[in-house]
């Protein structure tokens, strides 16, 4: 009925629906883990997944993949694994029902052959432990919370139009952050939308933090860059210091600068992309406030923004020191220019003196020069004079020289002044090609 589909139209019609979230039905617990992988072990991923389907005989995922979920295990010891590979890192997710009386005591990783986990390539940026339990009394909950957060401050919102409540504290237990969710009407898809967002909320945050040490690297330089680039535009300023030197000083600090950006701004790019993600996933949450507990929103606001803020800060910083720098080296450049140009004025004043002098002397010589050519005729005509006189006729020799000197003078004259105008008609015609 239609035309040929496009080449890419069925895997562009499929990205909507990748990365599906897990349907969940308390009780349950689940294990994250977002890790960092390097281009080159990027193979060694599914190779890793691969041994854990071998173990439990579940069909591997192809080679090209970008997520992966399946069931293992059967019984008590049963769970479900997801991967998901991201740009620059991948996600593993163990989901598993029922949980232990006492909270994060069996959490989902545990069903995970031993040593699997610590053999995945890469390094881990995020892991989160999570449970999913049937709403408790107000009892039972405090001594849920007190248990999973050891007394440490608690952060927790009712999200989804109040059908849950969700507890963190974002602190490190063992090395996993931890969530405790208590469902009181979610349906289990969005249970599983909920686990989700709270665990990408984790490992966005976590990734856009890598810019900060970068950002606190650089502002102590940024500081003596723009020292140095103040002083350097006042000594431009007050005419001080040599301008080849100044010039010199203004590139290398330009070097440092793009040195710097090449160095943080693909992190600093990523950081505010990140840091995006947080504050969309967060506002799909549709938090309410509880009674005496800060909201994830709260807590983010107050810890986590005014360190992408910094970054950010930093990120500006390095563009407008690049922006000053490339400034005042082409102010500086534009007065290098004009010195030279003045210079190379003087230069062609001096020469067009010295080619007048020469033209002087040059006019000096060419009147000597017909002196002497002269004289040499006259003593020709002489000669000639005194020989023709030897022959027999009445020649006067000296009248004979005296009237030729005139004649001979005029000739030369001539000659030189018709020399001189083809020179100068050859000088102009070359002038007027080029």
């Amino acid at each position: 009925m239609f035309p040929p589909d496009h080449a890419l139209r069925a895997t562009l019609a499929e990205e909507v629906h990748a990365r599906p979230p897990e349907a969940m039905r308390a009780p349950a617990r689940a294990s994250y883990v977002a890790v960092l992988v390097e281009p080159e072990q990027r193979g060694w991923e599914l190779e890793h997944l691969a041994t854990l389907c071998e173990t439990h005989g579940v069909t591997p995922p192809g080679p090209g993949v970008t997520h992966f979920r399946a069931d293992f295990g059967s019984g008590a010891g049963a769970f479900r694994l997801k991967w998901e590979r991201h740009g620059e890192f991948s996600g593993y997710t163990v989901i598993a029902g029922g949980i232990h009386e006492q909270p994060f005591q069996n959490v989902a990783a545990a069903l995970l052959p031993m040593g699997w986990l610590v053999g995945i390539p890469g390094a881990t940026i995020a892991a989160v432990h999570a449970k999913l339990l049937a709403a408790p009394d107000e009892d039972r909950l405090a001594w849920l919370l007190e248990q999973a957060f050891g007394g440490q401050g608690v952060v927790g919102s009712a999200i989804a139009d109040g059908a849950a409540r969700v507890y963190t504290d974002f602190q490190l237990h063992d090395g996993c952050t931890r969530f405790v969710l208590a469902d009181h009407r979610l349906t289990e898809r969005q249970a599983g939308r909920t686990l989700q967002r709270l665990f990408e909320i984790e490992a966005y945050r976590m990734l856009a933090l890598l810019a900060l040490p970068i950002a606190r690297r650089q502002s102590p330089r940024i500081v003596e860059i723009e020292a140095a680039l103040a002083t350097l535009t006042d000594g431009i300023a007050r005419d001080q210091g040599d301008d080849e030197a100044l010039l010199h000083e203004l590139t290398r600090l330009a070097a440092e600068v793009e040195s710097g950006l090449a160095a943080s701004q693909y992190r600093f790019g990523a950081c505010r992309a990140y840091e995006e993600l947080v504050v969309r996933r967060i506002g799909e949450l549709r938090e309410q406030r509880l009674p005496g507990i800060q909201p994830l929103e709260e807590f983010m606001a107050r810890r986590f923004t005014p360190a992408v803020a910094t970054v950010n800060t930093v990120s500006q910083r390095l563009h407008d020191l690049s922006e000053r720098v490339s400034q005042a080296s082409a102010l500086l450049s534009t007065r290098v220019d004009i010195t030279r140009e003045r210079q190379n004025q003087a230069l062609l004043a001096s020469m067009d003196r010295r080619a007048k002098l020469q033209l002087r002397l040059q006019q000096t010589v060419e009147g000597l020069s017909v002196a002497a050519i002269c004289y040499y005729v006259a003593g020709l005509v002489g000669y000639g004079a005194k020989a023709l006189k030897g022959m027999g006729l009445p020649l006067n020799v000296d009248l004979v020289v005296g009237l030729s000197i005139p004649i001979v003078a005029f000739g030369v004259m001539a000659a030189v002044r018709r020399a001189r105008r083809h020179a100068s008609g050859g000088e102009r015609s070359q002038t007027f090609k080029r």
